[in-house]
C-alpha cells in the first residue's frame, strides 16, 4: 500500500497562481518582485490556514528562481528550484517561534543572517507564530530586523498581529489574508476531488466548507475525515453531516412550513426528534436563526449573493422565502435571537426554546388580531380556559373593586372565597374585546387614532394596575426592566397622569426608554388619550421598594382584616 499523504500537504499550492482566496494578495507579491522593490521585511496576518506560510514560501521560491516565467513565477528546473522542491534549499530558514521564543533562539538565527546565500540572490527566514516571541526576544530582534544585510528577507507570519510589538509592526509591510469564501473552498475541493476519482456531491463540499469556517487547511482535514469515512470512495450530502454531526437543512425547511402552518405539536415532535438525535438545543436554534437569515436574504435579488450554499439549496431557499412575509422573517429572527442570547442563563433550557417554537407557530396568528391586549402567544379562548383552570385548581381568587383615584398600586387584589369563571370581555381589568385594526382601510385606522387621542374613557386604579401587569408579562427579554416595573412604586391621579417612582438613576433611564411604548400601550388599551406618566427617583423617606414576605403581609392587612383570623385558624405563621 502506497504511503498517503494528506491532501493538505500533497495538494499545498506550489505557486502564486494556485493560491486559493488571495488574489489581491499574490498579485501584488508578483507585481514587486517584477519590478524589483522587494521590502526587507514582510508581515503576513491573518486567521488559521489561509495561506500564509504557504505564499512565504513560494515568495522565498521565486525571488530566488534563476529563470523565472514570463508571468513572474518560478520556473522549478533551476537549481535553486529543484533544491527548494527537494527540501534542501540552504537560501530558505523556517523557524517555529511557539517553540524557538528566547532571546538565544533569536541570537543564533541573527548570527546565520549574515551569511550569503550560495545559490540565488537572497536568504529568506520565514519565522512562524512571531507573536509567540518574549518580549526580550522581541527587542534582540529590532535592530536586525530594521537594518539586515542586503541579501536577508525576513517573512514573518502570524494569526494575532495584536500580540506583535509596533516596533516590529512599523518595521514590516504588513499584508492582511482574508478568510476563504464558500465558494472558492467548494470550488477547489470539487478539483481535489476529481483529480482522486472522488464522487462529491455539491451539498456535501458546501457544508464541509461551512464547517472548516474560512479556513482551508480545515477544509481540506475534514475531508479527506469524511472521504476516509465512506465506504464507496464518494462524498454525500448525508454521510457528511452525519459524519460531521451536521443538522440537516431540511430539518429548518420542514419547521418554517410548521410555523406558516401555525401546528404547535408537529413543531414540538421535530425539536424532540432533533434532540434524540443527539443535537445541542443551542446549536438548533442557532441554525434556525441562520435559517431565517437566509430567507430575508433571498427576498431582495441585491443581497442574494450574500447566500453562501449550493444552487440545489439556494432553489430551496428562494422559493420558501416567496411563502414568508417579510415582516414574519424580521419578527422570527428577533425572536430565535432573543432565545439564543437567553439560552445560558435559562435554567430549563429546552422549556425556553420549546416556547419560542410556540411563539413563532403564533406569528402569523398575532399578525391576523389586533387586539391590543392580546398578551400572551396564546388564542383568546385559550386565555379564558387557562384562567378557568388555575382558579378551579389551585383556588385562586381575583376580586374587581372600585378604588380612590389617587392609590399606591403595588399590592395583590383582596381575595374573596368564591371562585369566578371567566368569559370573554368579563376579564376583571383586561379589555379582550379590543378594536379590530382593518389594513385596507387605512382612512378609518388614521380617524380611530385621533379618536383615541382625545379618548378620555373612566378607570379604576385596578384596571391600570391589571395593563401594567399585562405590560410586564411580556417583557421576557427584558429580565432587567421587567423587575423594575414589577418593583417600582406607581400613584395615579384625578387628571390621569401617573407617577412612577424608581431607585436608582439606571433604573430611570431604563424606564424612560421605554416610555414611549409604555405609554402608547396603556393609552390604547384603557381607550384614554389623558394619560401621562413622569417617571422620578425616589426621595428620602420614601416608601421602600422591594418588600420583604413580612412586610407584604403587613401591607395586606391593612387593607383586609380578615387575613389575620384566616392565619390564626390556619396557624400559619410569617417569617
Amino acid at each position: 500500500m502506497a504511503d498517503f499523504i494528506v491532501s493538505a500537504r500533497k495538494y499545498r499550492p506550489a505557486s502564486f497562481d494556485t493560491v486559493v482566496g488571495q488574489s489581491s494578495l499574490t498579485t501584488t507579491l508578483k507585481n514587486a518582485i517584477q519590478s524589483g522593490h522587494l521590502a526587507h521585511a514582510y508581515l503576513f496576518c491573518g486567521p488559521r490556514g489561509v495561506g500564509k506560510t504557504t505564499c512565504a514560501r513560494i515568495f522565498a521560491k521565486t525571488i530566488n528562481c534563476l529563470n523565472p516565467t514570463p508571468d513572474h513565477e518560478a520556473c522549478n528546473e533551476c537549481e535553486s528550484c529543484k533544491a527548494f522542491n527537494e527540501q534542501r534549499s540552504y537560501n530558505i530558514h523556517e523557524l517555529d517561534a511557539a517553540s524557538n521564543n528566547s532571546v538565544d533562539d533569536i541570537r543564533s538565527l541573527i548570527a546565520e543572517v549574515r551569511i550569503p546565500p550560495q545559490i540565488g540572490r537572497y536568504s529568506v527566514y520565514i519565522i512562524d507564530e512571531v507573536h509567540m516571541l518574549s518580549s526580550a526576544a522581541f527587542n534582540a530582534f529590532l535592530k536586525t530586523l530594521e537594518e539586515p544585510p542586503a541579501h536577508a528577507i525576513f517573512i514573518l507570519a502570524t494569526t494575532e498581529k495584536h500580540k506583535v510589538l509596533p516596533t516590529i509592526l512599523s518595521r514590516c509591510q504588513i499584508y492582511d489574508f482574508n478568510r476563504m469564501g464558500i465558494e472558492d473552498t467548494v470550488r477547489h475541493l470539487a478539483g481535489i476531488a476529481e483529480k482522486e476519482g472522488i464522487k462529491a456531491e455539491p451539498e456535501a463540499l458546501n457544508v464541509i466548507a461551512q464547517k472548516a469556517d474560512g479556513a482551508m487547511r480545515d477544509a481540506l482535514s475534514i475531508f479527506d475525515q469524511v472521504v476516509a469515512s465512506s465506504s464507496n470512495n464518494s462524498v454525500t450530502y448525508q454521510e457528511t453531516i452525519a459524519n460531521l454531526n451536521v443538522l440537516d437543512y431540511n430539518y429548518f425547511f420542514q419547521l418554517v412550513d410548521i410555523f406558516l402552518n401555525e401546528d404547535i405539536s408537529n413543531a414540538l415532535l421535530t425539536f424532540n426528534t432533533i434532540l434524540n438525535k443527539g443535537f445541542e438545543a443551542q446549536n438548533f436554534i442557532n441554525g434556525l436563526c441562520g435559517h431565517f437569515r437566509n430567507l430575508l436574504v433571498c427576498k431582495d435579488v441585491q443581497t442574494l449573493v450574500l447566500l453562501e450554499v449550493s444552487n440545489e439549496i439556494k432553489e430551496q431557499y428562494k422559493q420558501q422565502a416567496q411563502k414568508c412575509d417579510t415582516d414574519f422573517l424580521y419578527k422570527a429572527i428577533r425572536l430565535t435571537n432573543e432565545c439564543d442570547l437567553n439560552y445560558r442563563i435559562s435554567k430549563n433550557k429546552r422549556l425556553l426554546v420549546e416556547l419560542t417554537l410556540i411563539r413563532l407557530c403564533q406569528l402569523n396568528n398575532e399578525k391576523k388580531k389586533s387586539d391590543v391586549d392580546d398578551c400572551s402567544i396564546w388564542g383568546d379562548d385559550s386565555i379564558y380556559e387557562i384562567l378557568n383552570f388555575f382558579t378551579k385548581t389551585e383556588g385562586n381568587n381575583v376580586q374587581t373593586k372600585t378604588s380612590p383615584s389617587n392609590v399606591e398600586i403595588r399590592e395583590p387584589a383582596k381575595h374573596t372565597a368564591s371562585i369566578p369563571t371567566y368569559k370573554k370581555d368579563n376579564i376583571p381589568g383586561i379589555s379582550i374585546t379590543g378594536m379590530k385594526l382593518n389594513a385596507t382601510k387605512q382612512a378609518e385606522e388614521s380617524e380611530r387614532v385621533a379618536q383615541l387621542a382625545e379618548a378620555e374613557t373612566p378607570f379604576t386604579a385596578d384596571d391600570l394596575r391589571a395593563k401594567w401587569k399585562v405590560y410586564t408579562e411580556k417583557m421576557s427579554d427584558k429580565k432587567i426592566l421587567q423587575v423594575t416595573m414589577q418593583s417600582c412604586l406607581l400613584t395615579l391621579d384625578e387628571n390621569y397622569n401617573l407617577d412612577v417612582v424608581v431607585e436608582n438613576e439606571v433604573q430611570q433611564q431604563e424606564m424612560e426608554a421605554e416610555k414611549i411604548d409604555l405609554l402608547t400601550f396603556l393609552s390604547k388599551s384603557l381607550n384614554n388619550g389623558k394619560i401621562r406618566i413622569n417617571i422620578r427617583l425616589s426621595e428620602k423617606g420614601e416608601n421602600k421598594f422591594a418588600l420583604t414576605d413580612k412586610e407584604r403581609f403587613i401591607e395586606m392587612l391593612k387593607r383586609n382584616p380578615e387575613l389575620e383570623t384566616l392565619t390564626n385558624k390556619l396557624g400559619l405563621e410569617i417569617e
